[in-house]
This record gives structure tokens, sequence and C-alpha cells, in this order.
């Protein structure tokens, strides 16, 4: 297939092209290389995937509709996976515009090139961060999302209502993925895994919200990657189940479906970096801290309707996981 993938300089979009292009699909890269975390970091993902054959690289933003219409044009693609997006729950509570300019117009923008070019079928990612102010755990893409409590999650929520409305209008094909902690190598800078190796490694204390008692279904970027190619290549249709007199937020007479990827195995923040330590051979020292504004204390994703309709779940331990992160930190870094 031809597949279009925004954000394939970034973390979780670096590994699916890979994935992709090791398949036998061509893969059209789009990304703006923002300077929201190190650049030099994503160069150094996206220096990984332009030597691969059936790979090519347009750089912009998805806020730039025309230079977004073109690469459409131009490339055609048969699917369109969107992971582009301005992330983090902080840094929404002091630049919330950024959210608006790259999460809603750019997202409009992607629904618009997919509807006026037949688009297939578009995956995009949306966030466990939309469960908000929920306590019921684990948390199930039946549950209502209506309380975000940042404005990064509100934007989420909002792709997920913007993908449904064009899945009614247009009969586009939308599934949204709901992302649940992803952690591992080429991983992202502003995350607490990147951050606590860092500093553990320069010998700086580790900001420890919540005193450390929150927990996280962390999830592999393996098992993300798996999971987004699982439910790319299955192009929803309406669901037959579907009853408008007791609504779910997952599914619709449209063809649109949201699922969550988590290793629906929540781990308490201690334990992991516990791992951590253990795989960097040295110990925090830990700066306690209460939970900040923004965060949840907890998510745990109930991955059912992932497992029913591709017959997947996640299953990386944080002991495997992390240990390969460390590894490649120690290779990249030279530490």
């Amino acid at each position: 297939m031809r597949v279009l993938v925004t954000g394939a300089a970034g973390f979780i979009g670096s590994h699916l092209s890979q994935r992709l292009l090791a398949r036998g699909d061509e893969v059209l890269g789009y990304d703006n290389l923002n300077a929201y975390y190190d650049p030099r970091l994503k160069q150094a993902r996206l220096d990984r995937l332009l030597p691969l054959e059936g790979f090519s690289f347009v750089q912009a933003s998805l806020e730039d509709r025309a230079a977004l219409e073109a690469a459409f044009d131009e490339f055609k693609p048969q699917r369109v996976v969107n992971l582009a997006a301005q992330a983090g729950v902080r840094y929404s509570l002091e630049n919330p515009q950024a959210y608006v300019d790259s999460n809603i117009v750019g997202f409009l923008n992607i629904l618009e090139a997919c509807r006026h070019r037949g688009i297939e079928h578009l995956v995009y990612a949306s966030s466990s961060s939309v469960y908000g102010a929920n306590k019921k755990l684990p948390f199930a893409v039946e549950d209502s999302v209506d309380h975000p409590v940042s404005m990064y999650a509100a934007t989420k929520k909002a792709n997920e209502l913007m993908a449904h409305t064009y899945s009614h209008l247009f009969n586009l094909p939308t599934t949204g993925l709901r992302f649940f902690t992803v952690y591992g190598p080429w991983g992202r800078p502003d995350m607490a895994l990147f951050l606590f190796t860092r500093k553990i490694l320069a010998g700086e204390p580790i900001d420890v919200f919540n005193h450390g008692h929150h927990t996280r279904d962390f999830t592999y970027v393996d098992d993300i990657v798996e999971g987004v190619i699982r439910t790319l290549d299955r192009v929803p249709g309406p669901d037959p189940t579907y009853d408008p007199l007791h609504p779910t937020p997952a599914s619709s007479t449209a063809p649109y479906r949201v699922y969550n990827i988590g290793n629906h195995q929540p781990v308490q923040l201690l334990r992991y970096i516990e791992v951590l330590e253990e795989c960097l051979g040295r110990k925090a020292e830990r700066n306690l801290l209460p939970l900040q504004a923004g965060d949840v204390p907890d998510t745990y994703a109930d991955v059912s309707a992932l497992q029913r309709d591709t017959d997947y779940s996640p299953s990386t331990s944080i002991e495997t996981g992390v240990r390969r992160f460390v590894d490649w930190y120690r290779d990249f870094y030279g530490t």
C-alpha cells in the first residue's frame, strides 16, 4: 500500500514507518521537525528512514493546508496514519494555542484532504488523556470521556468527534487509537523515562510527582506499532450492533472505531524507577513532589475491543522494555 504517515520523524511515527517499509509498503513521511524537543533527535530518526527503499519525505506542518494537499496529490496515498500533533500535557498549560493550531486546525486539514481524495482509511492518534477525571478502572472505550483535565486531552477528544463527523457525513472510514504512556528506544526527551535516565546518569535528582504513587499503563513502542498496523489493515464499517438508544463513544452507524492500545498492566511509578535503577546500575536521588495540574493519578487500559477486533493486545514487560531503552540511550548518547 501507499501510506502517508504524519509525524514520521517522531517517536512512534519513525518506528511505524520502518515497519511499513519492511513489509513492502510505500511511505510518505510528513513532519515539520519543530523544536518542541531537540530537533537533532528527530533528524536522527529521519536519517534512518531516508536511505530506505520506498520512503520519501516532506517537511511541512499540518496547519499548512497547501503543503499538505500538495503532498496528498503528489503521493496519492491509499491510507493515512496521522501521528503528528502538539504533544505534552504540561506544555498545554503554557501554550494552549499550539494545540489548537496543530491538533484542531491541522487535523481538520487532514480530514478534508482525506475526504476529497477518497482515502480508504484514516487512522489517527488519540490519547489515554481523554479519560481525564474518570475514576473507573480500567478505562474502556465504551466509557464517557467528557471530562478532560488538560487542553491536550480536550484536543484529542475533539479529534475523535471531528473524525466521527467525517465518517458520518462523507463515509470516510476512521479509527482513533488511544495510546497509553508510550516508551522505548528513540523516545521523547520530555517523557519520564528519558528525563529520569538523563538525570540519574548525570548525578542529578529526579522530580517524582505525586510522591511516585500514581500508576501508568506503560506501553512499549513496538506493541503500539503492532496495534497501529493491525487497525490500519482493518478498515471499519458501520457497527451492526450499535444501538442509538444506548450510544457508545467506541463505534457508530458510521464507519468509525476507537480503540485503547495499552499494556493493560498498570505499574506504580516507584516500581518503574526501580526497574530503571536496576538497568542503569545506579540509584536515583528523588525529589518527591505533589501531583501536577493536568495530570491524572492512574491510567489502565481495557484492551478487550482491540483484542476482539484485531486478535492482538500488547504484552512487553517494563523489565524488557526499559532495558531496551537504556541500551539504546547508552549507545546513542555514548554514556
